[in-house]
């Protein structure tokens, strides 16, 4: 087989967003790299790229016609290696990669966060589960990138190949660091924000899963405490407005700032002073990484991939996702205390090094090695050593 791999993943966004550097790894060992999303985004390091209509909504009808054009490039293209992506991409790529699979081709799936996990809706249970339990069986090796989806793949039997966890997607510490205290002032100089201001960050689209109004309402009760505090909201999504009404409606609008779409995230974040997220379910969040490579501490819900992050009372705070009042005094505490900032950034920024770019691509880097020799000998968990 030709030293070829697709990538598939639902939108193209996702591969520009948090996946560069693998297909920059794949040209340096001369592989062609293919990309199936739904977009037309011009992407580094791609050889080729196929717009397919994939919804992130498992009931769509466009997912039949993005199904038949996904199996149609598969079949026209002698693959080596597919690698999926998010829910959909991977359903779609594993169905669609079965008849290639027979001929050799190895499938790799990288589940960002199960939707069924602890404490998530039965519904995600009814649902998500018995399908990727089921497609277990057509994927080769499963990558998961915390220790409750790894456990909770090996703890069901799902039938891969090899169940492997790997530290999420790998944080850039050449772009996101701590800033020197002249920088960070010349950056609020910058973005015209005060040197007293205390400014807390959250990076997230404004959807129900993000929980944007929990933060919200818990500096509604500390606003007299904290005047100068602000909240620097980056994304965009169905329920930004609703935030800003709920903001208005609280007196504190004027404390609250949203950023909208940003490119400019690693200079935003060494600005800030605490990174906070009211998040009900996440796999590893990028958000949270890139807070911490910064030195920054976090105050945030309890959730899987928070819990596997943060360390409470060490490098931050872990709060239950409903408890407003809790996670006000959490925030209240870091406010004013510079020396609890400081002391808690610092134990998360060393916690975070072992999530770098550098840690993650030598982790994948010995899963795709294994394909791409053709030496893979099909013992499940083989990796799981060298990764942890």
């Amino acid at each position: 087989m030709p030293n070829k791999i697709l990538f598939c993943a639902t939108v193209d966004y996702h591969f520009s967003a948090f996946h560069l550097p693998v297909l920059e790894w794949f040209k340096q060992h001369n592989w062609e790299v293919h990309i199936a999303a739904k977009g037309d985004l011009d992407i580094p390091y791609v050889d080729k790229k196929f717009n397919i209509p994939m919804e992130r909504s498992p009931f769509s009808i466009r997912n039949r016609e993005a199904f038949r054009q996904l199996k149609t490039v598969i079949g026209e293209n002698d693959y080596s290696i597919i690698h999926c992506h998010t829910p959909i991409g991977g359903v779609l790529a594993r169905l669609a990669g079965r008849e290639a699979r027979k001929k050799g081709t190895k499938v790799i799936y990288t589940a960002h966060g199960f939707h069924f996990c602890k404490g998530a809706p039965l519904l995600n249970w009814l649902l998500y589960y018995p399908i990727e339990r089921s497609l277990a069986r057509m994927t080769d090796c499963l990558v998961t990138i915390n220790d409750e989806d790894y456990n909770l793949a090996r703890g069901h039997r799902f039938k891969a190949g090899q169940i492997a966890h790997v530290h999420g997607v790998g944080i850039d510490t050449g772009r996101f660091r701590p800033a020197q205290p002249s920088e960070k002032a010349r950056l609020r100089q910058s973005y015209c924000y005060k040197q007293d201001d205390i400014l807390l960050f959250y990076a997230a689209e404004f959807n129900g899963n993000k929980n944007h109004q929990l933060i919200i309402g818990a500096m509604a009760l500390i606003k007299e405490e904290v005047p100068a505090m602000r909240l620097l909201l980056a994304g965009r999504g169905p329920l930004q407005e609703e935030c800003r009404q709920l903001a208005a409606s609280l007196g504190i609008e004027h404390m609250i700032h949203f950023l909208g779409y940003r490119s400019d995230i690693d200079q935003v974040l060494p600005m800030c002073d605490i990174a906070v997220s009211g998040s009900l379910r996440e796999g590893l969040p990028v958000n949270i990484m890139e807070a911490m490579a910064c030195g920054l501490p976090i105050a945030a819900t309890h959730n899987r991939g928070h819990d596997e992050l943060v360390i409470d009372n060490v490098s931050g705070y872990l709060i239950a996702p409903n408890q407003v009042a809790a996670f006000a005094e959490r925030i209240l505490a870091l406010c004013t205390s510079q020396e609890l900032r400081k002391e808690m950034g610092s134990k998360g920024l060393a916690h975070i090094q072992k999530y770098t770019l550098g840690q993650v691509r030598q982790q994948l880097s010995e899963i795709y090695l294994d394909y791409m020799m053709g030496e893979h000998n099909g013992t499940q968990d083989q990796h799981r050593h060298s990764y942890l």
